[in-house]
């Protein structure tokens, strides 16, 4: 039964029914990372159905082997002149792992390129008549409402217009832990289901207990409605999606019976600080190179980025329930990173796992400061880190492990790359310093000390950063030969400009994330567990002392590196200056980059200006104008002094809680029920009553309808010896 709403109420008004539609339980094994499960990998329905094109990977992945096997023996050979001394050994073994890995990238971006210029055309299902079923899940945890529920009415009621709503329910599943945001929430679906109700069905569910995070609430919606649905379309709290896309991936879904999973490339939107332009810019311009290039040689051994693609239901739950790992974070528990391993898990169930570069229309935001950023990936690194004990796992395609792996050196690449500088700064020292050996175990007429051929060296070098650089200056040429774009930006010139203003700032911020990433690093192995905060979305401004603190050990070791560098010569300081200037002025480069004020003014130039930007989808302006509508509804907000006051209002909260129960009968009762249960028993009134309980405790009593039903018996007061007294 759905809810239904007074209309004529100063207030949404629950006439009958529930939050969620009725349970229909359903397994979701966690897989065994040693064993196939029986049955897998199934058979294809449609002949070579999950078969990719081994070509494209012998001519992307072979040419990243041959440049990367060139480059090193070219290494080996700036060394070999003198013969090669143990640190210059340290030396080419970490230039080695990191030219592997940049050099994958560019050939991928070579192909993406070649690809982009051939201008594809988009597949089409457009006739296909959807008969499948499709739950839009949008997990969120202690986001602001409004955000959320703006988004999530745009698309709904754009669906309905497009006349395809009949093939899609939509899915708020809330883990949020703060009982002011639970409470505002409550509030919003109401207003949400108020506006939509006749024509778009939606619902909202807040979990009690958030097990496994964010993929454990999806889990949980699977295993007791995802047998309702053919497949499951993922978003993000700040996720938007037009109605094309989202009719497209169904269509397609529905097409190919041995499609598992279909990601899209989101384009970022909403950026108002220096540091979301500069992401949101990178994303536009070069993004589109590496993400179609990684589309095309992968095919259809592709990846999952948590957010914005389709799955089938089937395919997800019958196998990617993700295992518990062994032992104690941050390399045990839950599987943080869980988007990789469950594309991986479908694919190897013989299920297709595609990346749709060609279908535009998805959208998502990013961090807004450099901080924030840090805060994103500590949690990344950390989860892509636990992948080095899912690598091996039985049964995994080859390129699926590839992923992982990726994943991996995403943030492993930082502490290797400092310690290629580190060397390399060793080595400089070490001529400059050390004297020669003069009497070696072997006889010579001349002393051995380092050699090195630095004409090759120098040119090695330059090989080494056109590989680096070499997917920006693909997504530029593409950028200056569409004449479209161009004109939107600005025209070329204001384009390059932008371009030289988003190199050099991300020239300064790279050593800053790069020893940040080392941070991360060092933490996890020091068995530090990131928690799981939330991410603010909009304004990234901090207090200066604040910044200072955050970021003491970045300008510490710029001036370690500086100091380091002028010990040898000044022209070694001048090399490595690009790196050092960005440390020496972390705190005022954090800072700039992360107000929004100073954002908004490099905006109004229209410096770092993306299509989306310039040309703003009507589904982002209408939410950007729900969204405030939003904030002013629910400015006044719920309490839970309120809910005991207002029978009809309890009644809507009740309603709209999740009927699970926290814990099984006969299961141990956790500290924070029973330390909660026994306040409940001692409050004498409902006065105040807030105050006995600390923020968790208010949230586990929100969620627990016979202890709110006890706390609606007492009385509003207490009395004592005839004068009234506050409980």
């Amino acid at each position: 039964m759905q809810m239904e709403f007074d209309t004529n109420a100063t207030e949404p008004t629950l006439v009958g029914g529930a939050a969620m539609p009725l349970e229909r339980p359903s397994p979701m094994e966690p897989q065994s990372l040693r064993a196939l499960s029986e049955g897998m990998p199934r058979k294809s329905i449609i002949a070579n159905g999950v078969k990719s094109d081994g070509l494209r990977r012998l001519l992307v992945v072979g040419s990243a082997f041959i440049m990367s096997v060139m480059a090193i023996y070219e290494m080996v050979s700036v060394f070999n002149v003198g013969g090669v001394t143990p640190l210059e050994y340290i030396v080419l073994v970490l230039f080695a792992v990191n030219f592997c890995w940049i050099a994958l990238a560019f050939s991928g971006g070579i192909a993406g390129f070649i690809m982009l210029l051939k201008k594809p055309v988009a597949e089409t299902a457009e006739s296909i008549k959807l008969h499948t079923r499709t739950a839009i899940l949008m997990p969120t945890y202690n986001e602001s409402p409004d955000r959320v529920f703006a988004a999530v009415e745009v698309m709904a009621m754009a669906l309905v217009t497009s006349g395809e709503s009949h093939a899609f329910d939509w899915f708020i599943l809330s883990d949020t832990t703060d009982p002011d945001i639970a409470l505002a929430e409550e509030q919003a679906f109401l207003i949400l289901r108020h506006k939509v109700s006749k024509d778009a069905r939606v619902y909202y569910r807040r979990r009690r207990k958030n097990d496994a995070r964010k993929a454990g609430n999806v889990a949980d919606f699977c295993k007791r409605w995802g047998a309702r649905y053919d497949h499951l379309l993922v978003l993000d709290a700040d996720s938007l999606m037009e109605t094309h896309t989202i009719v497209s991936l169904a269509r397609r879904m529905q097409a190919d019976p041995d499609a598992g999973l279909i990601q899209t490339i989101p384009y970022l939107v909403n950026g108002n600080t220096l540091m979301a332009r500069l992401q949101q810019f990178a994303a536009r311009i070069y993004g589109p190179v590496i993400g179609t290039g990684l589309s095309w040689w992968a095919h259809k051994e592709g990846n999952f980025w948590g957010h914005n693609a389709i799955i089938r239901t089937q395919a997800f739950m019958s196998a990617a329930g993700l295992p518990h790992l062994a032992g104690k974070p941050p390399f045990g528990g839950h599987i943080m990173s869980h988007d990789f391993v469950e594309a991986a898990l479908i694919r190897r169930a013989g299920w297709s796992v595609v990346i749709a570069a060609d279908l535009p229309g998805s959208y998502e935001e990013c961090p807004p400061s450099i901080v924030d950023l840090a805060v994103r990936d500590r949690r990344w690194c950390q989860g892509n880190l636990q992948h080095t004990r899912i690598l091996f796992s039985k049964g995994l395609h080859w390129v699926s492990r590839l992923h992982l792996l990726t994943g991996i050196m995403a943030y492993l690449s930082s502490p290797f790359w400092l310690m290629l500088i580190l060397s390399g700064l060793m080595l400089a020292l070490q001529a400059h310093f050390i004297r020669p050996e003069y009497f070696t175990d072997q006889f010579s007429l001349f002393p051995t000390w380092p050699v090195m051929d630095s004409d090759r060296a120098l040119r090695l070098f330059y090989i080494t950063m056109g590989i680096l650089f070499g997917p920006k200056i693909l997504g530029v040429i593409l950028l200056l030969k569409n004449s479209t774009m161009s004109k939107q930006l600005g025209g070329r010139g204001k384009a390059m400009i932008s371009v030289i203003i988003e190199v050099i700032l991300s020239a300064l911020i790279a050593p800053i994330m790069m020893l940040i990433h080392c941070g991360a690093v060092m933490s996890i192995l020091a068995g530090r567990d990131s928690g799981w905060s939330p991410q603010r979305r909009d304004d990234g401004s901090l207090p200066w002392l604040t910044l200072i603190y955050r970021h003491r050990w970045h300008m510490l070791m710029g001036a370690l590196l500086g100091y380091a560098a002028v010990l040898d010569s000044l022209t070694l300081l001048a090399w490595m200056s690009p790196a050092l200037i960005g440390l020496w002025l972390a705190v005022p480069l954090s800072a700039m980059t992360g107000s929004e004020r100073f954002g908004l003014w490099v905006k109004s130039l229209g410096i770092l200006a993306t299509p989306e930007e310039v040309s703003a989808p009507q589904l982002s302006v209408d939410s950007q104008a729900r969204r405030a509508e939003y904030v002013q509804a629910i400015a006044e907000p719920w309490t839970l002094y309120r809910l005991l006051q207002d029978a009809e209002l309890m009644a809507l909260h009740l309603a709209v809680i999740d009927k699970k129960p926290h814990r099984l009968a006969g299961s141990a009762v956790e500290s924070l029920e029973a330390i909660t249960r026994v306040k409940v028993q001692e409050a004498q009134c409902q006065h105040n009553i807030a105050s006995l309980f600390t923020r968790q405790e208010l949230a586990y009593l929100l969620g627990n309808p016979l202890l709110l039903k006890q706390l609606q018996k007492l009385p509003e007061q207490s009395e004592s010896e005839g004068l009234v007294s506050f409980c």
